[in-house]
């Protein structure tokens, strides 16, 4: 393509040629010139009528900021549903926690009543009208007021469970030498060596020598040492003034300050001291007077069985 290009005034002509890449170049450059300045004078018409109040650029400007607003605020009323349905769902979850921290409150021996605890603040959102933010604001506000006192509640009942559990282990309560029978009994009876009535303090169990002994409960070991009458005797401290004896061992595995756990070996029958054959002989002390372990020991088979018996009852009520 040829351009010709005269100047009358200075009688002079050029003449351009254009071939088809430089026409199509040369088009694409002055559409977007022009788009350009199409898209300048739009946004300054705009504008300028915007800020002036022109009655038609006025209408269309409140017609847009209308729409956006309605699809903002129809947005904000969406999720507020949903935050609130959230809500009430985490409302009756509080008050589900509610009722199980009353229960296991009762069984921990504590009164709700004592732990300064408002019952009752939870609920159900208040359906069937829109809520606003500063109302799902207190909602929250309270949740997290009410979730802070539970945990203190489900702090104070874990310490005092806790404790509870302690204290169990704490009691003599384990059969020390469990595959022996039962010989001689806590009470008078005619002593095997003087054949006279004497009082027997404690509990026999015969076994064979080597056979483990098992602690009664966890304590700290006080005594290990050799006894004429007791022969290689231990005695460990459970706390309250309550201690248990293990005397005629062939073999102490534990030594004075260890700290041992319920069902620990802690030494082996035999038949040392004032005995006329190899067994364990078991006495708990309470207070330094002793008193008949086979109470302690019937205590602990009876807790075992109700614990049995409500292991079984949870796994049907599942």
């Amino acid at each position: 393509m040829q351009v010709i290009i005269t100047d009358a005034w200075m009688a002079r002509t050029r003449a351009f040629h254009l071939s088809g890449v430089k026409l199509l170049f040369s088009l694409l450059l002055l559409s977007v010139c022009l788009m350009l300045i199409s898209a300048g004078m739009y946004h300054w018409v705009f504008m300028k009528g915007a800020r002036e109040g022109w009655p038609i650029i006025g209408s269309l400007v409140r017609l847009v900021v209308k729409d956006e607003f309605a699809q903002r605020d129809r947005y904000v009323k969406e999720n507020i549903e949903v935050l609130a349905k959230r809500l009430g769902e985490m409302q009756a979850k509080m008050l589900q926690l509610e009722s199980l921290g009353e229960r296991v409150s009762g069984l921990a021996g504590i009164n709700p009543a004592d732990i300064a605890i408002k019952p009752g603040q939870g609920g159900a959102l208040i359906g069937g009208r829109d809520l606003t933010i500063e109302e799902l604001d207190a909602t929250l506000s309270a949740l997290d007021l009410l979730a802070s006192q539970r945990t203190d509640v489900m702090t104070v009942i874990e310490s005092r469970l806790f404790e509870q559990k302690i204290k169990k282990m704490m009691v003599p309560t384990q059969i020390p030498v469990p595959d022996a029978n039962l010989g001689s009994t806590f009470g008078w009876r005619i002593d095997p060596i003087t054949g006279r009535s004497a009082l027997h303090t404690g509990l026999d169990f015969p076994a064979a020598p080597g056979t483990p002994i098992y602690a009664a409960a966890g304590g700290m070991v006080v005594t290990q040492e050799f006894h004429p009458q007791y022969g290689n005797m231990l005695e460990v401290d459970h706390g309250n003034n309550l201690i248990t004896r293990y005397a005629h061992a062939s073999k102490i595995l534990v030594k004075k300050g260890d700290l041992i756990k319920r069902g620990q070996r802690v030494a082996e029958v035999g038949n040392t001291g004032r005995s006329t054959g190899p067994h364990l002989h078991f006495e708990v002390l309470v207070q330094g007077v002793p008193q008949d372990p086979q109470k302690f020991l019937n205590a602990g088979k009876g807790l075992a069985a109700s614990q049995v018996a409500g292991s079984k009852t949870a796994t049907a009520q599942r």
